[in-house]
């Protein structure tokens, strides 16, 4: 094992007073064998743990002494001061128990001595008058209380001195914390100092006997004094709400301990309190003393919170056991619950829910201790059927879905209680199997939870509580498909928890019961049946989310019950992984296996690696899983290689190799998830290398290496050290070759991750540990040069790893020997931090913190610094070294900064254009966090840097601000060609007036160029240009300066600065005061900083501005509410007050943006807030919603409404902040009426801002929307869920509701559109009755139909479909049947005169929507679902003539169609023995009816003016689909004619029904075609493939167009393609000619459709005789260009992946024939298509390709090429076996001459000019801001070029091939030359430093180089000049 460093315990030494020491140092004696000497001993020592020996010496020699009988003066001396160092000692110091442990065993002789010193050393404690040392003593007095008999015995005997002083504090310390209100640090202290005091109150009145004795019975004694003194004080307490809760929680127990306690007879104490909580105490009953002490509870006005304190300790201090109380105390628990219930539907603060829920738990565990013996009365009060069990219940429904976790805990509490008391009030014997049914409370529970939804938390956890106490299988009797509804369910993350443990129980559950019934073994079948046959059926087949959290959350589960079952499940899939091998979205068997065997080795059930691999899976399946096409069965096969629940295990030689080979594959993933799983699962591997490596290094020491082998290795440990160390080599080789230039970001990531954990997990060795691996040794000139150019990348990731991996490496590793290259990089990065990319800039703040660990940077600094450096204090300390390199660079970096602010105060243009100043200031923030700020060794040096860093922010902060504070930012330069804008911006410039003396902004130019100008031409036409001002060696530049780049430059200064300034603040040590010598950061600069933020915030525009000044800010207020400074601390609140006093006024001056969302002033208020101390009371927060609500509220001046603008926009930000969590849910309410009456504002701002914040709201309440669906499932709640949160809400949104239903059909004739209906019904939407929901309930839904049904009367066609959506969720699922028909008896019979066709829409919308409802549930299996419907057709049939003409009105016409549709859908099955309901009914005839009379038949009348007509053909074209398939269906029984043909709707001349048409069937012809469908083709389909002929010759429908041709394409040609003459008069050829034109021409979607169709044509032709074969020879060149030009990466996906999918079709024919059909170049060109598409950047075409390449590798001519033939492969080895394949195709073919020079041109990259590249990246970076051009961040050239290299190389050197002519290889010779010279006249033009400061020419320069360089090789390979190479990936060769 790996020796781990101990983390050593700190331990504080005790200690005592000078004069105690000298009176040990008087009685110790000579030998040091006395206490005293001891004790002497012990306290010079400084280490705490070290004298814990000493005091374990104590009592032993004090047994000794006890011997002699003496007890001498030495000892009692010692006594004394053992009791003053107890006391001295603080409570959480561990000497402090270890002391009173060896003292409780003091000997008897000495205890009476030792009781009177503690007891006067005690007393003396408790004279203590300093009110901040009374916690220490309250301390003293606990400690004393808990299992120490010393400390208890001298409490007691100092009781009443014990009581006056807990009394005193308590007085004292309430009284301080009055006082210093608003200090929240020393108010915390003093907070915790109260509640530590009332719990040793409460911990002393149970444990000190005297208390029970006679003092108590002395009403005029002190002790009863100080008792009532404290009780008072507690009662006090428990109502003051300005105290923590916690306080008022712990004074709520101790009240109801002390009346315990005081109050007698005992018998009358249940009365008393239950008169307390029932607020109806009569006082002339009780005593006194109780009134004077707890009179305020006496009264009616008790709060809420009190009285929940007091229940809480009703229920905790009274003894409810063994029904101690009598029926007095049945009374009170009942009464208990019933104040309960009644707090419940007032309390909505989130932490006094938490205490209501933990209360209501802590009753029901009183209730069952009570139950066990309790009166037949009280168990009819508490059985199921109860009032309260109901309530309680009721209770746990509301809550279970709550948002905090704790209380979801409570509720499963509960629930459990609940059955257990229902088990204890019907008996024992209540609960056996047998009685279950019997009992109708638990059957119905039962039920009642399975008709729920799955997605209700709280299910899971009833029905585990359930299963815990009735069993599984009465559950299994009611739902036996439950094990797989709940994993159907396990694809949805937030559920999976609740899933397993569900499962988790009920699967132990059923075995253990099997097993106690079972006689043998076979019980093991059933239980697999249940439970381990759904498992497998989703690891083969379901979705990934679904099978990833099975596979982590219930397989382990499963296996750690039965790990036998392993054995059942490898066995079932190792017979189907070799038909379901899985796919790119599939995992298959074999994926389902790998995981299986994956969970059995990490949770131990394999034995060892060797076992796995020989008994259950073989050395091949290992490997196809290792490049697998789905990725996660590669991440699987992986974890089986990495993990093992030994961390100790060997990894053997095979597995070695298996890891070498997935690195080679997989480093280039594209998702993140993978490569966290890839590094992490590496990681393991290393750490078991590295630990194992211990066990064989000790193996090797040990004398046993003679024995021939050990139980450990079958090899000596030296050879399996060595052959780690290989491995490891060879994985750091791989890795760093994969660093090449132009590698993907992927690829970095990886390969970087992994070295950071390899030098992480193999340190440098020290003491005792062995390393079997130092990265450090692998790692030379040109490595440690790849690692430092990865700061280049424009991803910071790949930077922060280089960085931090340089960081993990020793020292004289990374240290620069060559000054000049440290100058140049130096240099290097002062260029990048003033560049106009933002990512250089990163580049240069990375380059520098590298630097400043350089101990030679001093020298390479001295040129650019303009004071003398700063000499090191200490140079051979590394921290010291890093901290004035940090002070040197900062300053370099100032002055440089110092010059360039000075330049854009001149001219802001020309520094946005040549020297942004944003990049300097990100470097010395940088610089800053890498240093620790609170141990600076260089402060006088430090203070004035931290000064001129302030200034020059603010000075830069001038700068910029303008810009970003204007009205509009975005746009501000004048880059406008004509006079007419140029004057209109004359206005913005003219206010912004920024500082830029070349009065360039005060004046609008018209340019002659839209995007340039030229600084000449500048100074030209503005005569009064200061020259002096233009950048050294810049005047003759032309600055392209676009409105953008000013902008950026601007908002990115600013977003610097505020970083720059928050991260002073967070790190800088402040001054106390201003005299202190370390502090770095006075109280006025602190003051400062805080005012720029409050400026910028408030007054910034630009959301980029003002979002990071945000970040600084918020730094910056939480270090003030830390801070011990009262002024600084205090700031916020002044600040906050401010700013609200500014908003409520009004003020015109005003200069807080009302625009913009309120631009940074939500942000502002949120940094304010959101700094609270969460544990306080959360003063500021509360006072902050109550103002805001107010003003949000509507406002009776409408000239004042930016107040009410703003703090809609400020809630909407609280709302939003996740910081501010439960604390912000008691405004929600109040928000959202405000968001209501808000949205009915005739004030557009205001109208905006309440739209934004209730779409926060409903956020905020219904969770993040996590499904496409509006209204899905996980974002809606219950109604009693949502009004029980919410009950404010209730009222308000029913009397809103019924004011817009009571006008909303007004016959007044105008159209009102009650704005507030549209927020109004997208909440109550989101609301369903829950079938747990309590009938009695006041917060019932029932009330809401109505006035629902009402909106849908609505003129608004969207408001009427809302009201029917919302109405959905309001009527439970049995009643939709019957309110069908209430509303299909409302519409009008066709003889009505008067009606108005809205009022029937909405009534049919609603209809539709619920009738979906129904038919969508569960209860579609129900016996009664069909006769439901059945009627409910009954009544359509009523109302019919609203599907006909009589209806005039096509909207109200096509809604009742939908509602025919969706019935004929739902009853149209065939019954058992029955016909079809719909026949009985004689419905289909009434349909053929309507089909026959519509516009279908007859033609219409309509143009598309007609409203509704779109609408109308939809739904008509439905019912006549249905129609059509109904007549073929019944074909077979009776010859019938449909109303309706298929080639009928298919000649409509309305694009709309033959489109419908088209989808229908394409739907069946693709389904037969692929074998889906259950069917095959039906009769009626026959035959078809003229029609569509006939149709695809006239079709000018594009998107009909398009079905057709695949619809062509789905059907068997040999039927269609012999009719093209005679239907379309075109010959096969002609045909294929027609196609292929139409996919030259037409756009991406028709042309993917044509070119499958054509490639088909082609394949079938292929497929025929040769004559036939011939004929359309001459179009496969044509084809050939087709395929090609479909496989650019600029194409649209779905045009790839057409050309993937026709390459696979054709693979066969064209790629692997043996004898080609196409010449050499197309049938290449072809392959290079694949290899293009192989590397896509896009995973989807990468997945087609891939099909393509398995296709090929599986043909029986190549299938012996490669291993994986017939596998599932990934793209990333796809591309090395496409190229395999290809060269061995070359030589099957003997082409390899004339192929040779092609596959050559491909390896150099033929067709890229590189000049052209080069000057074009160039021209890019110059023309704009950020890259824009498509980039393929996936595609790694240099991997192409590498396999293609190893490939021809292997083929070079076999000796079977034909050699080149000379005239091909002098071609590539020259070209080879000519583009080695070239590279080397391109890298000689580059600086020194080129892979920094031209990254992208650098780059593309090496992988050039590289290209060539392999090409030199495979032409000396040719003509024989060179044997064996190997090509390096590496940008390390010499440069030409």
């Amino acid at each position: 094992m790996v020796v781990k460093k101990k983390k050593e315990m700190q331990i504080t030494a005790l200690t005592i007073c000078h004069q105690d020491l000298e009176t040990l140092r008087s009685l110790a004696d000579a030998e040091g064998k006395n206490l005293a000497s001891l004790l002497l001993h012990c306290v010079q020592l400084t280490n705490g743990v070290s004298q814990i020996p000493y005091v374990k010496q104590i009592v032993p020699l004090l047994e000794k002494a006890d011997k002699n009988g003496t007890c001498d003066p030495t000892i009692r001396s010692c006594l004394g001061i053992l009791a003053g160092i107890y006391l001295s000692l603080s409570v959480k110091n561990p000497l402090k128990k270890v002391l009173a442990s060896s003292l409780n065993c003091l000997p008897e002789f000495f205890l009476t001595e030792a009781i009177q010193s503690f007891t006067s050393r005690l007393q003396k404690e408790l004279n203590t008058t300093d009110l901040y040392s009374y916690r220490k003593v309250i301390d003293n007095i606990s400690s004393c209380l808990e299992n120490f008999n010393l400390g208890i015995t001298s409490v007691n005997n100092l009781l009443k001195n014990v009581l006056h002083f807990l009394q005193k504090s308590l007085i004292e310390i309430s009284e301080e914390n009055r006082k210093l209100a608003g200090n929240h640090i020393v108010q915390t202290q003093l907070m915790n100092d109260l509640l530590v005091g009332i719990r040793v109150s409460v911990m002393l009145v149970q444990k000190a006997q005297d208390l029970q004795r006679i003092h108590l019975k002395i009403s005029g004694s002190p002790t009863w004094q100080s008792m009532c003194g404290l009780l008072s004080i507690f009662t006090k307490f428990l109502s003051d709400d300005d105290l923590l809760q916690t306080i008022q929680s712990t004074s709520g127990l101790a009240v109801i301990l002390f009346i315990k306690a005081m109050f007698h007879p005992e018998e009358k104490i249940p009365d008393l309190i239950s008169s307390l909580l029932l607020r109806s105490v009569d006082c002339t009953s009780i005593p006194e003393w109780f009134l004077n002490s707890c009179g305020s509870l006496c009264r009616a006005d008790v709060s809420e919170s009190a009285l929940l304190f007091l229940c809480q300790g009703t229920l905790t201090m009274l003894g409810w056991q063994n029904g101690r109380m009598g029926p007095s105390g049945e009374t009170l628990l009942l009464d208990t619950v019933h104040v309960l219930f009644t707090l419940s539907s007032r309390i909505k603060e989130s932490t006094l829910e938490m205490f209501l829920s933990r209360i209501l738990a802590s009753w029901t565990n009183s209730a069952i201790h009570v139950l066990e013996s309790s009166s037949p009365s009280l168990k009819d009060s508490l059985n199921g059927n109860s009032s309260i069990v109901r309530r309680l219940l009721e209770y746990v429904y509301t809550h279970w879905e709550h948002p905090l976790d704790a209380l979801r805990h409570q509720t499963k509490i509960i629930f459990r209680n609940v059955l257990q008391m229902h088990q204890l009030t019907v008996g024992k014997s209540g609960f056996e199997e047998s009685d279950l049914a019997a009992d109708r409370f638990i059957f119905e529970l039962t039920e009642s939870l399975l008709r729920l939804e799955w997605h209700i938390k709280g299910k899971y956890i009833c029905l585990g509580c359930l299963v815990d106490c009735v069993g599984v299988e009465h559950i299994l009797a009611l739902a036996k498909t439950i094990p797989s509804q709940i994993l159907e369910v396990m694809g949805d993350q937030s559920l999976v928890p609740y899933a397993s443990d569900l499962l988790e129980t009920m699967f132990k559950n059923h075995k253990s019961h099997l097993k106690s019934q079972a006689v043998d073994s076979t019980w093991i079948d059933e239980w697999h049946e249940t439970w381990v046959s759904p498992l497998l059926y989703i690891l083969c087949e379901g979705n990934l989310d679904q099978k990833s959290y099975v596979i982590d959350y219930y397989l382990p589960k499963l296996l750690n019950c039965n790990p036998e079952s392993l054995s059942y499940m490898v066995k079932i899939l190792q017979t189907s992984a070799d038909a379901k091998t899985g796919s790119y979205n599939k995992r298959g068997a074999l994926g389902a296996l790998m995981a299986c065997l994956r969970t059995a080795r990490a949770h131990g059930h394999l034995q060892s690696a060797t076992d796995t691999w020989r008994n259950l899976v073989s050395s091949a399946r290992i490997k196809q899983g290792l490049i697998h096409q789905h990725c996660q069965v590669r991440i699987d096969t992986l974890g089986l290689l990495c993990e093992s629940n030994r961390s100790t295990e060997i990894v053997s030689t095979e597995e070695m190799q298996w890891i070498q080979f997935f690195i080679t594959y997989n480093l280039n993933s594209q998702s993140p998830g993978v490569r966290q799983q890839i590094c992490s699962l590496l990681k393991k591997l290393f750490c078991r290398i590295q630990e194992s490596s211990q066990v064989l290094y000790k193996l090797e020491q040990s004398k046993s290496k003679h024995e021939p082998e050990n139980k450990l290795t079958k090899q000596h440990p030296s050879v399996s050290l060595q052959q780690y160390k290989n491995f490891m080599s060879s994985i750091c080789n791989i890795l760093f070759e994969a660093l090449f230039p132009g590698s993907s970001y992927p690829t970095r990531f990886s390969a970087l991750t992994i070295l950071g954990s390899i030098a992480e997990v193999f340190p440098v060795p020290e003491g005792q540990v062995h390393t079997v691996y130092q990265l450090s040794h692998d790692i030379d000139v040109s490595r440690f040069q790849i690692l430092i150019e990865c700061f280049a990348s424009t991803f910071e990731t790949v930077k922060t790893l280089a960085f931090d991996l340089l960081m993990k490496l020793p020292k004289p590793v990374v240290q620069f020997q060559d000054s000049e290259k440290l100058h140049g990089l130096f240099q290097a990065a002062l260029a990048l931090s003033t560049s106009t990319k933002p990512y250089d800039c990163v580049t240069a703040s990375y380059l520098m913190n590298f630097l400043i660990w350089q101990n030679a940077l001093p020298s390479a600094l001295s040129s650019y610094l303009k004071t003398q450096h700063i000499a090191c204090k200490d140079g051979d300390k590394s921290a010291a070294v890093v901290e004035s390199n940090t002070l040197m660079v900062i300053k370099c970096l100032l002055e440089n900064l110092e010059e360039e602010v000075s330049q854009a105060e001149n001219s802001l243009l020309r520094a946005a254009a040549s020297f942004p100043v944003y990049g300097r200031v990100l470097c010395i923030t940088r610089a800053l966090q890498k240093l620790p700020l609170n141990s600076l060794q260089l402060v006088s040096e430090w203070k004035p840097v931290v000064e001129k860093l302030l200034s020059m922010s603010y000075r830069l902060s001038a700068v910029v601000s303008p810009v970003i504070q204007s009205s509009s930012p975005e746009g501000l330069i004048p880059m406008d060609t004509d006079s007419e804008s140029a004057s209109r911006l004359q206005t913005i410039l003219s206010q912004i007036q920024p500082r830029d003396t070349n009065d360039y902004f005060s004046q609008a130019k018209i340019l002659k160029e839209r995007d340039s100008f030229d600084l000449e031409d500048l100074n030209a036409s503005v005569p009064s240009i200061d020259t002096s001002a233009e950048t050294k060696g810049k005047e003759r530049k032309t600055c392209d300066v676009t409105a953008q780049m000013v902008l950026v430059c601007c908002w990115r200064s600013m977003k610097e600065v505020a970083l720059l300034l928050g991260t002073l603040c967070q790190l800088l040590p402040m001054q106390p005061v201003p005299a202190s010598p370390d502090g770095l950061l006075t109280v006025e600069q602190v003051k400062e900083i805080g005012d720029h933020f409050k400026h910028h915030l408030l007054q910034s525009r630009h959301r980029g501005a003002f979002e990071l000044a945000y970040t600084g800010f918020v730094k910056l207020t939480e270090i003030l509410n830390r801070c011990p400074n009262v002024s600084l601390q205090k700031l916020p609140e002044q600040w906050l007050w401010n700013v609200l006093e500014e908003i409520k006024s009004s003020d015109p001056s005003s200069k807080l943006c009302a625009t913009r969302r309120s631009a940074g002033i939500p942000f502002y208020i949120q940094a304010l807030l959101a700094s609270e101390p969460k544990k306080g009371k959360m003063d500021l927060l509360k006072i902050t919603m109550k103002e805001l609500i107010s003003l949000a509220g509507p406002t009776d001046d409408s000239q004042s409404t930016v107040p009410q603008v703003h703090a809609l926009n400020i809630l909407r930000a609280l709302f939003r902040d996740t910081r501010l969590g439960e604390n912000i849910i008691p405004y929600v309410a109040d928000g959202a009426k405000a968001a209501i009456l808000g949205f009915t504002s005739p004030v557009w701002a205001v109208r905006n801002s309440s739209t934004l914040l209730f779409s926060t709201l409903i956020t905020r309440i219904f969770g993040v929307k996590r499904g496409k669906d509006e209204l899905f499932k996980k974002n809606t709640m219950t109604g009693s869920e949502f009004f029980s949160r919410f009950p404010e809400l209730y009222p308000f949104l029913l009397k809103q509701l019924e004011a817009v239903a009571s006008t909303v059909d007004s016959d007044l004739g105008e159209l009102n559109r009650h704005p507030s209906m549209f927020l109004l019904l997208l909440v109550l939407g989101r609301l369903y009755p829950s079938p747990m929901d309590g009938t009695y309930s006041a917060l019932s839904m029932a009330p809401f139909v109505p006035f629902i049904m009402r909106c849908g009367c609505s003129p608004v066609y969207r408001s009427r479909e809302m009201a029917a959506r919302a109405l959905v969720p309001f009527v439970m699922i049995d009643d939709i049947p019957d309110t069908i028909r209430t509303l299909l008896a409302k519409l009008p019979s066709c003889t009505d005169q008067c009606f108005r066709q809205n009022h029937i829409h909405g009534t049919l919308l609603q209809v539709f929507h619920l009738l979906q409802a129904f038919s969508d549930s569960k209860y579609r299996m129900n016996a009664h679902f069909q006769q439901e419907l059945a009627d409910v057709a009954v009544c359509t049939r009523a109302k019919l003539w609203l599907a006909k003409r009589q209806n005039p009105c096509l909207v109200t016409r096509a809604a009742y169609i939908d509602i025919l549709f969706l019935l004929t859908r739902c009853l149209d099955k065939v019954t058992k023995g029955n016909q079809p309901v719909l026949d009985h009914l004689g419905f289909w005839e009434e349909i053929r009816t309507i089909i026959s009379g519509s516009e279908l038949i007859t033609g219409f009348p309509y143009t598309f003016t007609v409203p509704g007509l779109p609408q109308y053909l939809q739904s008509i074209t439905k019912l006549a689909i249905a129609a059509v398939w109904a007549v073929a269906a019944q074909a077979g029984e009776q010859t019938r004619d449909g109303p309706i043909s298929f080639s009928q709707l298919l000649e409509s001349s309305f694009p709309e029904v033959r489109l419908l048409t088209l989808e229908a069937l394409l739907e069946r012809f693709s389904a037969a075609a692929s074998g889906l469908g259950d069917k095959e083709l039906p009769p009626l389909l026959w035959n078809m493939g003229g029609t569509f002929l006939v149709l695809a010759m006239k079709e000018n429908h594009p998107e009909c167009f398009c079905k057709i041709l695949k619809i062509l394409h789905c059907m068997d040609l040999s039927e269609w393609l012999p009719q093209t003459e005679c239907c379309i008069h075109l010959t096969p050829k002609e045909f294929l000619n027609w196609t292929m034109d139409i996919a030259s021409n037409e756009r991406s979607e028709i042309q993917s459709a044509a070119l499958r169709l054509a490639s088909k044509v082609i394949a079938h032709h292929m497929e025929m005789s040769d004559e036939t074969r011939d004929s359309v020879t001459p179009k496969l060149t044509q084809w050939v260009q087709l395929v090609v030009s479909s496989c650019g990466d600029h194409l649209p996906t779905v045009s790839r992946l057409a050309a993937a999918e026709i390459l696979t079709s054709t693979t066969p024919f064209f790629l692997t024939n043996p004898h080609p059909i196409l010449g050499l170049q197309d049938t290449l060109a072809l392959w290079r298509c694949v290899l293009t598409l192989l590397q896509s950047e896009e995973q989807a075409v990468r997945d087609a390709a891939t099909e393509t390449v398995t296709t090929a590798i599986s043909q029986e001519n190549t299938c012996r090429s490669t291993e994986f033939a017939f596998c599932q492969v990934d793209a990333s080895i796809a591309l090395d076996l496409a190229l395999a394949v290809l060269c061995d195709l070359l030589q099957q073919w003997d082409q390899l001459a004339p192929g040779l020079p092609v596959l050559l041109g491909w390896l150099l990259g033929e067709g890229d000019d590189l000049m052209v590249c080069v000057e074009s990246v160039h021209q890019a970076e110059d023309d704009y801001l950020f890259e824009k051009a498509e980039v393929n961040f996936w595609a790694e050239s240099l991997v192409f070029v590498k396999y293609l290299y190893e490939h021809l190389s292997r083929l070079l050197s076999k000796s079977s091939w034909t050699p080149l002519g000379p005239e091909s290889l002098c071609h590539l010779q020259r070209t080879t030359s000519k583009q080695c010279h070239l590279l080397s006249q391109l890298f000689r033009e580059l600086p020194p430093t080129a892979a920094f400061l031209k990254t992208v020419e650098f780059t593309r320069l090496c992988i050039q180089e590289e290209r060539t360089l392999a090409g030199l090789r495979l032409l000396a390979l040719l003509e024989g000049k060179e044997g064996k190479d190997t090509l390096l990936l590496s940008a390390s060769d010499s440069r030409a």
